[in-house]
């Protein structure tokens, strides 16, 4: 099935995916909902697509109307295909990628823009079951750096378990087979 835009002023735009299984592309309608569940205040937010692979949750933020998006991305091929899609749907100057270990780029608390943030937490689902502990330490990080207003999305599928998260209460955590999505507003 071909990648493409769900929603926004790219809708329907295909988004270049290279066929390497080292590369998950979200379903999209699990896309559609996180979109649904962010709603409108995309428009105020920079995105920051962690685990990006081909770029489509940053570049669906783009798409509804963010302000900005920095794709992390440690596969220099997939990089190379996020960066082919920038390109494509004209967005480079409100892009930027970082071809980095998502793990040791949030440890630099990098300066972002001091509007509120939305983080896409979308990693390989095995790294919930191999490194449960860094996912926890990372989604923690986040949530602790993020600007007021900021909006967090982390999807795994039902192998993670969701009671782990920070803040737990302020989680709002919903299932679309295999995936659940849980996002937090700061």
């Amino acid at each position: 099935m071909p990648l493409r835009i769900v929603g926004g002023k790219f809708r329907g735009h295909k988004i270049n995916y290279h066929g390497d299984p080292v590369t998950r592309p979200m379903k999209h309608r699990v896309r559609e909902a996180i979109f649904n569940l962010v709603g409108p205040t995309v428009e105020q937010l920079h995105a920051i697509d962690l685990f990006a692979g081909t770029g489509a949750l940053g570049l669906e933020a783009l798409s509804r109307g963010a302000q900005s998006a920095t794709f992390v991305e440690r596969h220099f091929p997939t990089a190379a295909t996020i960066q082919s899609n920038i390109d494509q749907l004209n967005v480079a100057p409100q892009s930027k990628i970082a071809t980095s270990d998502v793990f040791v780029w949030s440890r630099k608390r990098l300066d972002f823009p001091p509007d509120p943030w939305l983080v896409l937490c979308a990693p390989p689902y095995d790294l919930f079951v191999s490194a449960t502990d860094k996912m926890i330490q990372l989604v923690t990080a986040w949530v602790e750096i993020a600007a007021p207003g900021s909006q967090i999305v982390v999807e795994s599928d039902d192998r993670f378990d969701y009671t782990k998260l920070p803040l737990l209460a302020d989680w709002d955590v919903r299932h679309y087979a295999p995936a659940t999505i849980a996002l937090f507003r700061k």
